[in-house]
């Protein structure tokens, strides 16, 4: 099916249009400094190829959040989430192809690319049955692929530097088509840019921008000059989507506008001068004075006041329930654990979260103080979600013990792994250990499971028929051969 999608006239009048399925093989760059009128291209982009493709946009300025209403767009507004449950809605994108708005507004620069870079690779990460293709529309690109460091953390640039790769590099085979837009060709990473097939440059100024866009287009230096004279709106386009060679397109009108346009002129204040200095010069509006009454006189001697304490009833003890024995605390602690672990949602929500789950749930068990602390309980939830609640079986504090130096986060997937192992049971395929790790990619679990063979935690094996076991070798337990997949 050929779709084309009309963004405009070129010099002589004529309909200038983009190719949508090419378009979504072979990626494009927007370029142009502010003002050129690159939000307004690709409005026009999205609005005309709305219900023809599924359409995911990073709004870091939250200017597209009003396609929701007119093309029913899902508007994610990222501020109120945790990264987690970004990444959960990105996998549910994908499945369910909906059209969205990750609005960024509000969050500062490295908390927009935290959670760009946790986005998009959840999206890169999907399901092959789920790989539809989708139009991935990045604005200010520059700064989720920066092409050097800056004053943010390096592990965020590095994560979001990733995934702004995989988007352009290897998204196409996951049907993810980057549409990225930036003011500074200088300050994109080379290797993102260098990606995309199609261009669309408007106007800029500095000679290195000019240089890097000539270059993209197949200009030479003089026509380069011709950048700096282009008119807000009107961009040189080349591409095997749009054209062969480079041609100039004046963007069309859009049906919907951003929250917050360019600025216009308004008329000043006519009121004489005389009396807007009066306005700015006013006296300010003094603060109330409160009368609280006359200062307490504090004359009473030490040894008096030692006295009246010691007529001060007792206070009721902390708790009237009897103590607890160590063996009813972790019985209850148990049964919290497995109510939680069971609730479908608890997978979504942050380990913070679940531990104030935990401690009410104590108190409505008559446990009033929780044996546990925060860490002491984010070990405790990934040896709940293995199907380990009874910690104090002498297998479990040993399998605890060995895996003492593993992240957190891996300790589920080494419990559950060390829990077939003893049972004897079949060795746990990559979805189980993926769905105790958090992840939806099987590539990250069989990593993750080299990475434990090399703490020398695991051995694995794969006989013949391509069954896979796994021993823990400081336990002595091993697990059935079975299918990895």
């Amino acid at each position: 099916m050929t779709v084309r999608v009309n963004m405009g006239t070129d010099g002589a009048g004529a309909a200038v249009a983009i190719d949508l399925e090419e378009l979504l093989a072979t990626r494009l760059l927007v370029q142009g400094n502010s003002g050129s009128g690159k939000s307004h291209l690709l409005r026009r982009l999205l609005e005309r190829s709305a219900g023809q493709v599924q359409q995911v946009i990073i709004d870091p300025e939250g200017d597209f959040v009003t396609l929701s209403g007119a093309y029913g767009h899902t508007v994610i507004d990222a501020g109120e989430y945790s990264e987690r449950e970004v990444a959960r809605f990105a996998a549910r994108i994908r499945q369910h192809r909906a059209s969205v708005v990750l609005s960024l507004e509000g969050l500062e620069v490295e908390g927009q690319m935290r959670c760009a870079a946790s986005f998009l690779s959840a999206m890169f990460d999907a399901p092959r049955e789920h790989w539809y293709p989708a139009l991935v529309v990045v604005d200010e690109a520059q700064l989720f692929a920066p092409a050097a460091a800056g004053e943010v953390n390096e592990e965020v640039r590095r994560a979001s530097l990733s995934a702004m790769t995989n988007l352009m590099c290897r998204g196409r085979k996951r049907g993810l088509a980057g549409v990225i837009a930036t003011q500074r060709l200088a300050k994109l990473a080379k290797n993102v840019a260098a990606e995309a097939s199609n261009f669309l440059m408007g106007r800029t100024f500095l000679d290195i921008d000019m240089a890097r866009a000539a270059d993209l287009l197949g200009m030479d230096r003089r026509q380069a000059e011709t950048i700096r004279e282009l008119q807000r709106g009107t961009f040189l386009a080349l591409g095997p989507a749009v054209s062969r060679r480079p041609i100039s397109v004046k963007i069309g009108s859009v049906e919907t506008s951003a929250r917050s346009g360019s600025p216009k002129l308004t008329p000043l204040p006519t009121a004489p001068a005389a009396d807007m200095k009066d306005l700015l010069f006013a006296p300010v509006d003094p603060l109330p004075e409160f009368n609280f009454g006359p200062e307490p006189k504090v004359s009473v001697p030490a040894d008096t006041l030692i006295e009246d304490f010691a007529k001060v009833a007792p206070a009721p003890a902390a708790s009237a329930v009897p103590d607890k024995t160590p063996e009813a605390v972790e019985a209850i602690v148990a049964d919290v654990m497995r109510a939680i672990v069971e609730d479908r949602e608890s997978a979504l929500r942050a380990p913070a979260v679940l531990f104030q789950d935990f401690q009410v749930r104590c108190r409505m068990a008559d446990l009033a103080r929780p044996p546990v602390d925060l860490s002491a309980f984010v070990r405790r939830l990934s040896c709940a979600r293995a199907g380990i609640f009874d910690l104090t079986d002498p297998d479990w504090t040993a399998a605890l013990e060995v895996a003492s130096a593993l992240p957190d986060d891996m300790l589920g997937a080494f419990l559950v792994v060390a829990r077939a192992a003893r049972d004897g049971d079949p060795c746990p395929s990559d979805l189980r250990i993926a769905e105790v790790y958090g992840t939806s990619s099987l590539g990250r679990v069989r990593r993750l499971l080299a990475n434990i063979e090399s703490r020398e935690l695991f051995v694995c094996r794969v006989d013949m028929g391509g069954k896979r076991s796994i021993t823990v070798p400081r336990l002595g337990w091993t697990t059935q051969p079975a299918e990895a997949a």
